[in-house]
């Protein structure tokens, strides 16, 4: 009777959409991965049977935690959150290398990828800190915390050589944007995201140039009392020094597959059959699949292999191979309906915690989903991350099942909030 009551709560939009994403990525797998020695999608000697087994498990797990009491998440936030730091400290010393990055941790058949639970604590001990009556995140002092919250896993996973999974957690940053923090930080990373990459492809001096042109112009336009002009000119010297500063960064802390991969989206190399073959490949498959597709297990480039990891970070060429705009069209949709889903929850919920994780974990699915796609049709470097729900792979889909689920049980908690 009580697993009756608790599933009637849940949102049943949110609960569809999910179904319906995890349903698309296991017939995707299936088309990417077929097998016409083994056709049956029940064969877990391949891809697409593993991947039957995760979706089982994701979806057991999720029943169990409707079943717990929704204080539990929030009372042992810290708890996840310090348990997925031990992990990620321990995958330094007993990681097994996996495309290129120790990021993995081998139990027998099985291997787990910490940062995969890191982007879930994270979301927890993130929602139980600011959830908290006192928080104020105006003052330095929570903005401190916060910040080391966010960006303790950040440099754990950097150190195990996986920058892009390190990449994701930046996006919690929206959500302290959300929950009262001012935006100087926000303008000062798209500021400097615009002129690493400007640096990038234009000369320094011309970016000077243009830099004291707007000092000039700013100048004109405010109060000149001597403090602001100084910090106006501190503004300006740091600005000068960080575009200075990049073509050491980009030569000695990226590594040589990410600044190769880096030229080829900013159109500076040409190296189709190198690192940039995988993206290669990948629009031409999207491209070939035109308005309507090629049908169901008709896509030549997936059918021959010609798209490398396809089945994980390149799922998404064969959606577009194989049914083409259309389908393209209605998988981004769903990805929009589902973050769109979350933060309308999010904002009915009473407790600051509930509202902090929906809009915790609405980032982490925007992220991926955005970088994903974008890597795939060349807008973005390829950092190699998955696609919530339709990459195969058991650590990433149990973690987003898991998000899902406890903000399902959140919500449907939520009229119990006084």
């Amino acid at each position: 009777m009580r697993s009756k009551t608790i599933i009637g709560k849940i949102d049943i939009w949110l609960f569809v959409i999910y179904l319906a994403l995890v349903t698309i990525g296991l017939l995707s797998i299936y088309a990417a991965a077929f097998n016409e020695a083994n056709p049956h999608i029940y064969d877990f000697s391949q891809n697409y049977g593993k991947q039957l087994v995760f979706i089982g498990v994701s979806l057991l797990v999720g029943f169990v935690i409707l079943l717990i009491d929704a204080k539990f998440f929030n009372a042992f936030a810290y708890v996840f959150y310090g348990f997925s730091i031990f992990c990620l400290l321990l995958v330094l010393v007993v990681g097994s290398k996996i495309s290129g990055s120790t990021s993995w941790i081998q139990l027998g058949p099985i291997s787990f990828q910490p940062s995969e639970f890191a982007k879930f604590g994270t979301a927890l001990a993130l929602a139980h800190y600011l959830g908290k009556l006192d928080t104020d995140l105006t003052k330095f002092k929570t903005k401190l915390t916060a910040y080391a919250i966010v960006f303790v896993p950040v440099l754990l996973i950097l150190a195990q050589g996986d920058a892009g999974s390190a990449s994701v957690f930046i996006i919690f940053l929206l959500v302290l944007y959300r929950e009262g923090m001012g935006g100087r930080i926000l303008i000062i990373g798209l500021v400097a995201a615009t002129l690493f990459i400007v640096s990038l492809c234009v000369s320094k001096w011309y970016i000077m140039i243009g830099l004291v042109v707007i000092f000039a112009f700013f100048l004109l336009l405010i109060n000149r009392t001597k403090k602001n002009i100084l910090l106006l000119t501190g503004i300006l010297i740091a600005a000068c020094a960080f575009v200075f500063s990049v073509d050491f960064a980009f030569n000695h802390v990226l590594k040589q597959h990410q600044r190769t991969r880096i030229n080829i989206i900013l159109g500076k190399e040409h190296d189709i059959k190198g690192v940039g073959y995988n993206l290669n490949q990948s629009m031409i498959a999207i491209g070939s699949g035109g308005f309507s597709g090629k049908g169901y297990l008709n896509g030549t480039m997936t059918k021959y292999n010609f798209v490398p990891e396809q089945h994980t970070d390149f799922i998404f060429c064969t959606v577009g191979e194989e049914s083409g705009f259309v389908g393209c069209f209605f998988l981004i949709a769903l990805y929009i309906a589902l973050m769109l889903r979350i933060i309308h929850l999010a904002e009915r919920q009473r407790s600051a915690f509930s509202r902090i994780y929906g809009y915790g974990i609405a980032c982490i699915f925007f992220f991926h989903f955005a970088i994903n796609i974008g890597m795939t049709i060349g807008l973005v470097p390829v950092i190699g991350i998955p696609l919530p729900f339709l990459s195969y792979g058991g650590s990433s889909l149990l973690m987003f099942s898991m998000m899902i689920f406890v903000f399902l049980k959140q919500d449907a908690n939520r009229m119990n909030i006084l």
